[in-house]
C-alpha cells in the first residue's frame, strides 16, 4: 500500500488504498494522489476523520513503516473468504457496450457454494469463472441479479475452498467509524473510514437512500468487501469509486458501497428464481443528468420503454404524474411511487421548446435484458 502523502502523521493514519486488485478497473477520472490528497486535508479541516487534527501532520523518517491501528489483529485472515470472479458477456448483450464483454472483479463467499458480488460483473453473463484465494478455479453460473440493489448471485459447480463470510447488520454503520476492505488478489484487508451515510442517484435509475461512504478511496471497489472490525461480518459490497463521499463537504473523494440489509429480504427469491418475486420497480430505459439545474435526458435505451414513446436525447424532465421534478433522487421516488413494474409513467417534459405529456409503458428490467446462464 502507498501513502496518501509522503510523510506526516496523517499519511500513517490513512494510507491511500492504491491496490493493484488485477480489477482490470480504471481509478475515476480525477483521482490521482494530489485529489486524494486534497480529501484528505478537507477531511480532517471538516472533522470527518477520527482521530486526526491538523496538529498531528508532522514529518516522519522518510521510509519509516506506518504504525497499525491498535485491535486490527491479522489483517490476512479474511483472505481465503474473498474470491475473484470472472465473467463473459456475449458482445451482442445490451450491456456489453457500457460495461464491457470480459469483466474482472471480486465476489464474497456466503456458502461453500455462494458467491456475492456487485451485479454488474455478471449482468446478462453466459460464463462465469471462480478462483478462490488458493488459486483453485472453479465454474460457476449467475444465480441471481437485483437491478433495485445492485446485488449479483453466483452458484459455483463445486464447493468453494474458502471461508464463509457472515452477513452482518449495515444499519447501524455509522460515520466516523472505522472499517475494513479486502478485494481479490490483495494481501490484506485495508483499514478506512465511514464518511457519510446517504442517498446515492445514478443515472441509470439506481437509487441507495442509505448508501455507505467510505474514505481514503480504494481501486478494488468492484464487488470487495465491506468489513465490520468488531466481529468481521460482511457490511456492504463495493461498486463505485466517487468523487463527493462526504455529506455536506465537497472535493472529498472516496468509495460507495451497497449495504448488505438490502439483501437480506431478497436473498432467497434471487437464488430461487433469479431475481425478486415482487416489488420490481419500473424502469424506463432513459439516463438522466443534471444539467445546468435541468433533469436532462442524455440517453435513451434502443427499443426500450422511453424510446418507444417517444423520449430522445436532449428532452428535459418537468414533472412526473402531475408532480413536479427537480434531480434524479425525486425523479425515481415519484416515478417508482405510481406503481410497480408495467405501470404506465406520465411523464411532462419541455421537448423541442414546448412542454408535452409523454405517457410510458415502464417494464421490470430483467425482462428487457438478456437472461443470464444459470438463471
Amino acid at each position: 500500500m502507498r501513502s496518501v502523502s509522503r510523510g506526516g502523521r496523517v499519511a500513517e493514519l490513512y494510507p491511500a488504498a492504491d491496490h493493484r486488485s488485477g480489477s482490470g478497473q480504471a481509478p475515476a477520472t480525477g483521482l490521482s494522489r494530489r485529489r486524494i490528497a486534497g480529501g484528505l486535508a478537507a477531511a480532517v479541516a471538516a472533522g470527518l476523520l477520527p482521530g486526526v487534527s491538523g496538529a498531528q501532520q508532522v514529518p516522519r523518517p522518510q521510509g519509516a513503516p506506518r504504525a497499525p491501528s491498535p485491535g486490527l489483529g491479522d489483517l490476512t485472515r479474511f483472505n481465503s473468504s474473498i474470491v475473484r470472479l470472472d465473467a463473459k458477456v456475449p458482445d451482442d448483450a445490451t450491456s456489453a457496450q457500457s460495461l464491457g464483454a470480459d469483466r474482472v472483479g471480486t465476489g464474497v463467499i456466503l456458502d461453500e457454494r455462494t458467491v456475492l458480488t456487485i451485479g454488474y460483473l455478471t449482468l446478462e453473463a453466459d460464463a462465469v469463472m471462480v478462483t478462490t484465494a488458493s488459486g483453485k478455479r472453479i465454474p460457476a453460473s449467475v444465480a441471481g441479479y437485483d437491478h433495485t440493489t445492485g446485488f449479483g448471485l453466483v452458484r459455483t459447480v463445486l464447493p468453494v475452498d474458502g471461508r464463509p463470510m457472515a452477513l452482518g447488520d449495515s444499519d447501524r454503520v455509522r460515520e466516523k467509524q472505522r472499517v475494513l476492505t479486502l478485494g481479490h488478489g490483495e494481501p490484506e484487508a485495508t483499514e478506512i473510514f465511514v464518511l457519510s451515510r446517504k442517498t446515492f442517484a445514478a443515472g441509470w435509475e439506481y437509487l441507495l437512500e442509505t448508501a455507505i461512504f467510505t474514505f481514503p478511496p480504494v481501486n478494488n471497489w468492484s464487488g470487495a468487501a465491506l468489513i465490520s472490525v468488531e466481529d468481521g461480518s460482511l457490511l456492504g459490497v463495493g461498486s463505485l469509486i466517487v468523487n463527493d463521499a462526504a455529506s455536506g463537504q465537497q472535493g472529498i473523494p472516496g468509495n460507495l458501497w451497497v449495504p448488505v440489509n438490502l439483501l437480506k429480504p431478497i436473498m432467497a427469491d434471487l437464488l430461487a428464481k433469479g431475481r425478486r418475486s415482487e416489488g420490481a420497480n419500473p424502469w424506463l430505459g432513459m439516463t438522466t443528468e443534471t444539467v445546468r439545474g435541468n433533469l436532462m435526458v442524455v440517453r435513451v435505451t434502443r427499443n426500450g420503454p422511453a424510446e418507444s414513446a417517444g423520449v430522445s436525447p436532449g428532452d428535459i424532465v418537468v414533472g412526473v404524474a402531475g408532480e413536479k421534478v427537480t434531480d434524479q433522487a425525486e425523479f425515481y421516488r415519484k416515478v417508482w411511487k405510481v406503481g410497480p413494474a408495467g405501470t404506465t409513467i406520465p411523464l411532462k417534459l419541455l421537448k423541442d421548446g414546448d412542454v408535452r405529456d409523454l405517457a410510458v409503458k415502464s417494464i421490470d428490467r430483467a425482462d428487457f435484458l438478456r437472461k443470464a446462464t444459470g438463471i
